[in-house]
């Protein structure tokens, strides 16, 4: 047996064993804790709970791990960190206070510094991760009475933000359309007067690639939307780069450093612990905006402030970043997105299932055409066919997770690809040849061809056993 076969077999046991129903075990608990597990029986009897997975080995092939670039696998981070924290000689390790206390200590400012420059802005603020500075900023900048209209596709993080922040109006527009979102603030300007006369405020909320689709955001064009409609300027962009950082644009500065429009957007969120091998997350934005982080933002201020370790981290990826030693790595990136759509594209069996309606992958559509890519390419299913191709891909030796509702809208499931630059082309024939392997398995039960009377495929059936032999 190979090592990936036993860590599949050891993910999966454990992954059944956490969807086992809780609740009837629990007659004598307490009434709290068995509100919460029926709660979560719900997600386990359609096998939809979030579950921890156990970190896999190199002979695992990865095609999840946010190490874009391989900087955390290659020790290039852990060996930086070391030399970086030799130079500071006796620091202190925790920052011991908040921003508004004892935490504001000078080699977290210098290295915000760094990074403001890096991205050609103003002024720049760490925060604990990429999830705390989208939300914490969102509750900054909001004022009682504004406005957040957001593409529906965003990420949770923004969504906490605007939960907690005191806007008034919080309007979603379809996914990657300029002209949604020209409705949604042609509405707002038609019907309140104060966004006219712009004593209101509107934040309109964007990523640069989004996170399960992996489509671009078409930012240029939202910009000249915006600028039209609103000349004074109380329309600004905030923009989620958690997924661009190190991948996108000069240096793996971003989407927006690629396109220019550094001045057109008023705050950008980068992080830290994808694609730069660390943590931590980064808001990029002006004087005033950061003046509002301190004074209004709970998430923010009222943290402990980010330790030693934790900027020292961040300052070597970034140094990395801006000496263009990670630019190979970047383009092997691109490199491989281009050979996985090459390779899955030339397959018969590929289209074969995809006009079976059994598989699609929508980034593969003028991939040709497109001068630039992103990491993330998901693989769209049938209902309840995620699961079947993740057992699969896990038994075949790979890593890619399946993803369903509540995570995405209902009827999009998927498996999610993400490629890094440590993915060899030997890697990715093998990904393909899996999932036409399993496309073929199900195209032959559908057509009764299978000669097998369960109309399961074989890693699901094998992956039952085992919830079987586990009751």
């Amino acid at each position: 047996m190979s090592q990936s076969t036993t860590y599949a077999e050891r993910m999966l046991k454990n992954w059944l064993n956490e969807h086992k129903p809780q609740a009837p075990a629990l007659k004598n608990a307490s009434a709290f804790d068995r509100n919460l597990e029926q709660a979560l029986d719900r997600s386990r009897v359609e096998f939809g709970l979030m579950t921890a997975k156990p970190r896999w080995d190199n002979s695992v092939i990865d095609l999840t791990s946010s190490d874009f670039l391989s900087l955390s696998r290659s020790g290039r981070i852990r060996e930086g960190v070391n030399r970086e924290l030799e130079r500071q000689g006796e620091y202190l390790l925790s920052a011991s206070g908040s921003r508004a206390q004892y935490g504001n200590y000078d080699y977290l400012l210098e290295v915000e510094r760094e990074v403001a420059k890096f991205h050609n802005a103003e002024t720049a603020w760490i925060a604990h991760s990429g999830f705390f500075a989208c939300a914490g900023v969102i509750e900054a900048v909001m004022l009682p009475g504004d406005a957040i209209v957001y593409d529906e596709y965003m990420h949770a993080s923004t969504h906490v933000g605007m939960k907690i922040s005191t806007a008034a109006h919080k309007i979603p527009f379809r996914h990657n359309d300029p002209s949604s979102l020209r409705d949604v603030l042609t509405s707002l300007k038609d019907k309140y007067p104060a966004f006219r006369s712009r004593s209101q405020s509107i934040l309109i909320c964007v990523e640069s690639i989004y996170s399960m689709d992996g489509d671009i955001c078409p930012l240029q064009e939202c910009v000249n939307v915006a600028k039209e409609l609103f000349p004074l300027g109380n329309a600004q962009f905030f923009m989620d780069e958690a997924h661009s950082s190190g991948v996108l644009g000069p240096n793996g500065s971003g989407l927006v450093q690629m396109l220019g429009l550094e001045k057109e957007i008023a705050i950008r969120v980068h992080v830290c612990s994808k694609a730069l091998g660390s943590t931590g997350g980064i808001i990029l934005c002006n004087k005033t905006i950061r003046h509002a982080i301190m004074h209004q933002s709970r998430c923010l201020t009222y943290s402990g402030a980010p330790s030693t370790l934790m900027v020292a981290s961040m300052r070597v990826g970034y140094n990395l970043l801006a000496s263009g030693e990670t630019r190979e790595a970047q383009e092997r990136v691109q490199t491989n997105v281009k050979y996985f759509f090459r390779q899955l594209t030339n397959d018969p069996v590929w289209e074969d299932a995809l006009d079976a309606g059994l598989l699609s992958c929508p980034l593969t559509e003028d991939w040709e055409q497109r001068p630039y890519h992103s990491h993330i390419v998901p693989i769209r299913t049938r209902p309840r066919h995620e699961q079947y191709l993740f057992f699969h891909l896990s038994l075949s030796g790979m890593n890619a997770y399946n993803i369903s509702y509540p995570v995405v809208p209902k009827g999009s499931t998927r498996i999610r690809l993400v490629f890094h630059a440590h993915n060899t082309e030997q890697e990715l024939d093998k990904a393909v040849a899996a999932i036409c392997s399993w496309a073929a398995e199900m195209l032959d039960i559908e057509e009764g061809t299978s000669g097998s009377r369960v109309a399961l495929p074989k890693a699901a059936q094998q992956v039952y056993t085992m919830q079987a032999a586990l009751a």
